[in-house]
């Protein structure tokens, strides 16, 4: 059974930095995609970057390139981490981490969450100005 867990959430100030991290298991394969989404209230769950286990080929929204930086723990294989930097209000949100598999479609197609099999449980990203 696949499982997933986020964490790492927490409040930051306007332009501050957070990194979120996921642990999962229950793969057999190195061969499956891990997406990080979010929600805030009152509107849709969005991608915000994704990652292929297999290469390590990501994608990231248009809203957070150049800020956002999905990696995985090149010690803990089983880790992946989203560093956010210059946090903005909209940033604000809670945050999942999902698995689809295999993952062998081009990394953007990780960022629709109808995409993703297996969910784990949020952590909650607040920015204050």
């Amino acid at each position: 059974e696949v499982q997933l867990q986020a964490s790492g959430g927490g409040s930051v100030q306007l332009g501050g930095s957070l990194r979120l991290s996921c642990v999962v298991s229950g793969f057999i394969y190195d061969d499956y995609a891990i997406g990080w989404f979010r929600q805030a209230p009152g509107k849709e769950r969005e991608g915000v970057s994704s990652i292929r286990s297999s290469d390590g080929a990501v994608s990231y929204a248009n809203s957070v390139k150049g800020r956002f930086t999905v990696s995985r723990d090149t010690a803990k294989k089983a880790v992946y981490l989203l560093q956010m930097n210059n946090l903005k209000p909209e940033d604000a949100a809670v945050y999942y981490c999902a698995a689809d598999l295999p993952g062998y479609e081009s990394p953007s197609h990780y960022l629709r969450p109808d995409t993703m099999e297996n969910w784990g449980k949020g952590t909650l990203v607040t920015v204050s100005s």
